[in-house]
């Protein structure tokens, strides 16, 4: 029997479980529940538990044989701050919650592979099922790190997976290299001289440099980074005043910047840092920036690339499996693990009719369930070969 025909044998199963995290979704950092059921489920299936692992996030152990070689499997359990928009009897049951970006799915698919690779034990060595919290900008994978993941729970390779709306379902993406942007979050507080709506002349506006420092920020990536080197900065966010006839002392400024390099993403915090504290100056007012590098670019090793592309490929055949897909502006946490041990990401089709992620949406398409659990399933199966 095939490993994807072994799974659909509960394929409805791991759908209810999904669903159930669907119906219960967590921010970062506060996975309680989700947490409790992955701890649940690993154990009545025999594998070792490890909870609290970067405070939330939990690792299940499972051995077979002597063999010193370890491979580690990673998935998300956040939810994001969204109010889902789906008339679904699995919606969202907690205002202002909900998964918009597949992590119930990724969740339940680890579960899945932990549930295979339990029954049928064949390979020889050490698997790490990595559930992650706080993926979401919250520093799940560092609160981990942190806590002594690898330490812990050594890993020689480690591998990452998410769903890709837009591909269809059957299709696995992957790429050597750079595959996702690093991120970082930026706040800018202007101060000015609040005044008399009336009497603009008796203040200093710091909403007017505020539009000033947006304008100007547009010239940042366009007339400071190559052509050659990808990058993004999008102010998101601006806040200023409570009144029809005040202007305020102070307004505030939001947003991020995304870069394949750990050098251009340098260059974009000193020309932003230069450009809104000299905007702010020129006219009259001072400015503060506080600019966080929370996500660093993700790097596929480029043999574990292959190797991963070769798994999928066992899965769903050669033409659908992309080993050459796009670069991705968006960016993944995932990206640190990778810094601290060898390993790829890759991306499994969602549909082509999926709504994109982080949109009220967005649904995890139950149907991949099992093509993700046996990918994972081939790939320990032949990273951990018998011999």
């Amino acid at each position: 029997m095939s490993i994807l025909d072994h799974v659909r044998q509960y394929h409805d199963e791991l759908t209810a479980i999904r669903r159930d995290i669907h119906a219960h979704p967590e921010l970062g950092l506060e996975e309680e529940r989700t947490s409790a059921l992955v701890a649940e489920k690993l154990k009545e299936w025999g594998v070792e538990v490890h909870r609290g692992v970067g405070r939330t996030g939990v690792v299940g152990t499972l051995r077979v044989g002597n063999n010193p070689r370890s491979v580690g499997l990673r998935a998300d359990m956040d939810a994001l701050p969204i109010t889902e928009a789906n008339d679904i009897d699995y919606r969202s049951t907690y205002d202002g919650k909900m998964h918009a970006c597949g992590h119930d799915g990724h969740t339940a698919m680890l579960l899945g592979a932990a549930r295979y690779l339990a029954e049928t034990r064949n390979f020889d060595g050490c698997v790490h099922f990595i559930f992650q919290p706080a993926e979401e900008g919250l520093g799940g994978a560092l609160e981990m790190l942190e806590d002594g993941l690898f330490e812990r729970f050594p890993c020689d390779t480690v591998f990452g997976m998410h769903n890709h709306p837009g591909l269809p379902v059957g299709e696995f993406g992957i790429r050597p290299g750079a595959m996702m942007a690093g991120g970082a979050f930026f706040d800018v507080v202007i101060s000015g001289r609040g005044s008399h709506g009336a009497r603009p002349e008796g203040g200093i506006d710091p909403v007017t440099v505020a539009a000033h420092i947006i304008t100007a920020c547009q010239t940042i990536v366009s007339r400071n980074i190559s052509a050659r080197d990808t990058a993004v900065l999008s102010i998101t966010q601006m806040h200023a005043g409570d009144a029809y006839n005040v202007i305020p002392d102070e307004a505030r400024l939001m947003g991020t910047a995304r870069a394949f390099t750990d050098e251009t993403m340098k260059k974009i915090e000193d020309k932003l840092r230069r450009t809104v504290e000299g905007v702010a100056s020129g006219l009259g007012a001072t400015a503060d920036i506080d600019f966080r590098f929370t996500f660093a670019p993700l790097i596929n090793d480029p043999e574990e690339t292959d190797f991963a592309a070769d798994c999928a490929v066992d899965v769903v055949g050669e033409g659908n499996v992309t080993r050459t897909f796009h670069k991705m502006m968006g960016s993944e946490d995932f990206s640190f693990m990778l810094e601290k041990s060898p390993g790829a990401y890759i991306r499994i089709g969602n549909g082509v009719d999926s709504s994109p992620v982080h949109n009220p949406g967005y649904d995890f398409n139950d149907e991949i369930i099992p093509l993700g659990v046996a990918f994972w399933g081939e790939l320990v199966e032949k990273k951990l070969a018998k011999t």
